[in-house]
């Protein structure tokens, strides 16, 4: 399974993003395999309900497909699903009645809790107890913050694509990195590289 998530990564995503605009079928599979668990995890990270987050991100694929004459040329692929199963989320919210009225992704709140195995750390001097206490120090950060560095170090994505995706301005993106891992830093007395560890491999 691992080798076949890695031969997949190896595929560039603008080519097939572009071949899929063509109409090519095994370009649009193999960017549905090459994202699929990601999106999924992102979307259990934003609703409870499972089995919908599933059909959220089934439904971005096939509105990809069925609209994809349409679709830009130039995007950040993995951005713009991300963003995609966002936005769906969030009318889901909204057609649930989960959230009043809601018509922004700002109604979609952050649900991930952050948990990092301590033997997948390899620093001597970092006990289970400080890492049960960064980890709390994580999850106690506000759902915004936490998403925004879930976004940057766990997805990959640029202080540009998460101020898309939160709908926010550029500063404000920013700015909830920023205080996120200011908050960490005043109450962490670890590496940061640790701290970085945690998104990246966490969840």
């Amino acid at each position: 399974m691992k080798t076949k998530i890695l031969q997949l990564k190896t595929f560039d995503d603008i080519t097939l993003w572009n071949n899929l605009k063509d109409g090519d079928e095994k370009s649009f599979s193999t960017l549905f395999e090459k994202y699929y668990a990601d999106l999924v995890n992102y979307g259990n990270s934003l609703s409870s309900y499972g089995e919908k987050v599933q059909d959220c991100v089934q439904d971005v694929f096939t509105d990809i497909w069925v609209y994809r004459s349409g679709l830009q040329s130039s995007v950040v692929v993995k951005a713009y699903l991300l963003s995609s199963v966002r936005k769906r989320i969030a009318r889901l919210h909204e057609r649930d009645r989960i959230f009043r009225k809601a018509t922004t992704t700002d109604a979609v709140e952050f649900l991930l809790e952050f948990s990092v195995e301590y033997d997948l750390i390899d620093d001597d001097a970092v006990t289970k107890e400080k890492v049960i206490h960064l980890n709390n120090l994580l999850n106690n950060l506000p759902a915004r913050q936490k998403e925004a560095l879930y976004l940057r170090y766990h997805q990959g994505l640029s202080v540009e694509q998460i101020a898309e995706l939160l709908d926010v301005n550029y500063q404000s993106a920013n700015n909830l990195l920023h205080r996120g891992l200011l908050t960490l830093r005043k109450d962490w007395k670890g590496s940061l590289s640790l701290i970085i560890l945690l998104f990246s491999t966490a969840c």
